[in-house]
């Protein structure tokens, strides 16, 4: 709901939302497109701070502050706040509350430049960390130290599609003091909104399902205005700012995000179920797969299974590989969750930065495909895959 003037704007579908929330009344010199604001600085207006001033390394232009109150509105939450990339969200949030001597708990699959900077870079400012099982939440406490402040872990998990135990670990933050943080890019908030479960902070990776086409870098951290508050001050000096064509871009993006990610989560389903009964394929990762061990788990939380899968090929690598190649439609490409269907092999992209040893620990092989379906014909894809996939 949204107060102009003496009327209001009365919405609460998340459709809508993504229509109407954030959208500036009285509409910018009648422009029905949120026009983009390019300039660095703003002419003084009073302010009484320096972090009042509008200026782009201080996120709060125009753009940006119509960008917070969209996506504060598609996940229920108090507020959110813009970056230049997943990972700056990522790696802000976790610096905003972390710092020496404090130790987090991590779910044990991850995306790889997460694993990178939880593993790599928070032990050099003196942050440690222990990896949890997201299907055990008996054995968190176990983990558990006086200096734990966090835990951290992904709505679905990159690239084995995992779900967690969710309810868990929002509960389990909440009785032992933690702050819970959740990467929801795989799911968007259309399958699965975050702070209405009681994680305190949402962190996304725009470039993928928010923006939905491939054409620009963002990231998003969503959740208690508090932790938000903080999260920009950390934000203003590490730098990690969006500009303001590629908000003006996510936000035209996002307007779409609820009929891409519903035909995607109806495809995927699809495309998954034709993979499982084909002869060629040793194994196949979709949580709206009955075979999947969380797939209940997965119902009971989502509203949609996600466009992400994963699987491989009888034959391993080269067998994977000789797959790729004879495809005629999905681009082979790293990252995820815009228009085109994407393939990629994890162990030479998303994951390569993990040795080979770390990557069969967590179950990832070399013949390992991850596959972001995109808004294509489903029909066509699945005989794209046929052809392939013959002897």
């Amino acid at each position: 709901m949204k107060e102009i003037g003496a009327m209001t704007k009365i919405y609460k579908h998340i459709d809508t939302k993504l229509i109407h929330a954030g959208e500036p009344e009285p509409r910018v010199l009648g422009s029905v497109c949120m026009p983009i604001f390019q300039s660095a600085m703003f002419e003084y207006g009073g302010e009484k701070g320096y972090d009042d001033l509008k200026y782009i390394r201080l996120n709060n232009t125009p753009n940006h502050a119509a960008l917070h109150a969209k996506l504060a509105a598609l996940e229920n939450a108090e507020a959110a706040l813009v970056t230049a990339s997943g990972m700056a969200a990522i790696s802000t949030a976790l610096l905003t509350v972390l710092s020496q001597g404090d130790h987090v708990l991590a779910q044990d699959c991850l995306y790889g430049g997460t694993h990178d900077l939880i593993t790599k870079d928070l032990p050099g400012l003196g942050i440690s960390f222990d990896f949890i099982d997201g299907n055990d939440p008996a054995s968190w406490e176990k983990k558990l130290r006086p200096s734990t402040k966090v835990i951290y872990v992904e709505t679905i998990t990159n690239p084995l599609i995992q779900v967690a135990d969710l309810k868990a670990v929002a509960e389990f933050a909440k009785t032992h003091g933690l702050i819970s943080m959740i990467d929801n890019t795989f799911a968007s908030p259309i399958n699965f909104r975050p702070p209405e479960w009681g994680f305190d902070l949402s962190l996304h990776s725009c470039t993928k399902y928010l923006n939905g086409h491939s054409d620009i870098v963002a990231g998003a951290v969503i959740g208690k205005a508090a932790l938000i508050e903080k999260t920009v001050r950390k934000l203003n000096h590490l730098g990690g700012s969006l500009d303001p064509h590629a908000c003006f871009l996510l936000h035209r993006g996002m307007k779409t995000l609820g009929v891409r990610v519903r035909y995607q989560n109806e495809s995927t389903l699809k495309i998954a179920g034709f993979l499982e009964g084909h002869p060629s394929i040793l194994k196949v990762n979709y949580p709206g797969l009955l075979s999947h061990p969380a797939h209940e788990r997965a119902r009971a939380l989502f509203e949609g299974f996600s466009g992400m899968l994963s699987f491989e090929v009888k034959g391993g690598l080269e067998a994977a590989e000789r797959f790729m190649k004879r495809t005629t439609l999905p681009v082979i490409a790293p990252s995820l969750g815009g228009i085109e269907t994407l393939l990629t092999r994890p162990a030479t992209t998303s994951h390569s930065g993990l040795s080979p040893e770390e990557r069969r620990r967590q179950g990832i092989s070399d013949g390992l495909i991850r596959m972001s379906v995109g808004i294509e014909a489903t029909e066509d894809i699945i005989d794209d895959f046929k052809q392939a996939l013959k002897p």
